[in-house]
């Protein structure tokens, strides 16, 4: 097997990935694309002896000097609100150029023929898979659905208020971090996905309504669900703290799980790690580990 290197390696999918991918293959095999090669996160994996590269998805020289000599690079995705065409585009070519046989890439999961557009995050996403295809370099593309990490980003403190968004019906089958980055491992180590797309959506759908049942359930107090408009969504998310820039992406994403985006069930993701993806329920069991609360 040839070097691998896995891009964003100090953000949550990355270093999800790294960790887990050090388990399969030794350290001399692997690399690392960070900003801050002396960062704390990364002495770690230099002294166990991880090619660090210092890089950045706008500067194509650092990604064409890091991608020398490595056989597979896994792309995370640059973040919202930046210019993600050009750090896309920058990885991929420098990869073709650098000799590169296959280029992962973690994009978003989406219904085919779909008209919803996720701000910052949509169409950025079908310009990389699409200029990834052109490109002649073997690839897969990991469609990802929302993290169950950040399901609680879309209503804010439920314990207090209940689950308060916007009207819908629609299911999400999100899928946890850890469950991701397992399958990045998979493709990374294996042969046999060169060329193909997964839909990784977790095994179980869950609506707004669904997870304040579960949220009720596992805190054993009342927790309402109640649909408001998108004006008082948008009003409450800003008296709350967060800038309008922001509610107006996660109001994006509301619109997406209500409208039933990613509410698909491939399998994809089971058959990649194995085993079942962990659910909605078993998440908030684990991110609220509480029996009871105190009023």
């Amino acid at each position: 097997m040839g070097k691998i290197l896995i891009t964003g390696a100090t953000g949550n999918l990355g270093s999800r990935t790294l960790e887990l991918l050090l388990k399969k293959v030794p350290s001399n095999q692997v690399a690392v694309l960070v900003r801050d090669p002396e960062s704390e996160k990364m002495a770690r994996f230099v002294k166990e002896g991880v090619e660090v590269h210092q890089g950045d998805y706008f500067d194509y020289n650092s990604l064409f000097r890091a991608f020398n000599g490595v056989e597979k690079v896994m792309l995370i995705s640059a973040p919202a609100f930046t210019d993600r065409n050009t750090q896309h585009f920058n990885v991929i070519a420098a990869a073709k150029q650098a000799g590169v046989k296959q280029v992962i890439f973690t994009s978003i999961l989406r219904r085919e023929n779909s008209n919803l557009i996720v701000p910052e995050v949509s169409i950025s996403n079908v310009f990389a898979e699409q200029t990834l295809k052109a490109s002649g370099l073997a690839y897969t593309i990991l469609r990802n659905p929302p993290y169950l990490e950040v399901m609680h980003s879309y209503f804010g403190d439920a314990l207090k208020v209940g689950v308060r968004v916007p009207e819908g019906s629609g299911k999400v089958a999100a899928a946890s971090l850890n469950d991701l980055a397992t399958a990045n491992v998979a493709v990374l180590t294996q042969n046999g996905h060169e060329n193909k797309t997964y839909h990784l959506s977790g095994s179980e759908g869950c609506s707004f309504a669904d997870i304040a049942e579960a949220l009720s359930e596992i805190s054993e107090k009342d927790i309402p669900y109640e649909a408001i408009g998108e004006k008082e969504y948008i009003d409450t998310m800003v008296a709350n703290g967060l800038p309008v820039f922001m509610t107006s992406f996660l109001l994006g994403w509301v619109r997406g799980i209500n409208t039933g985006e990613f509410s698909e069930t491939s399998g994809d993701l089971e058959r990649l790690i194995g085993r079942k993806p962990m659910t909605y329920k078993e998440f908030f069991k684990t991110k609220y580990p509480f029996s009871k609360v105190e009023d």
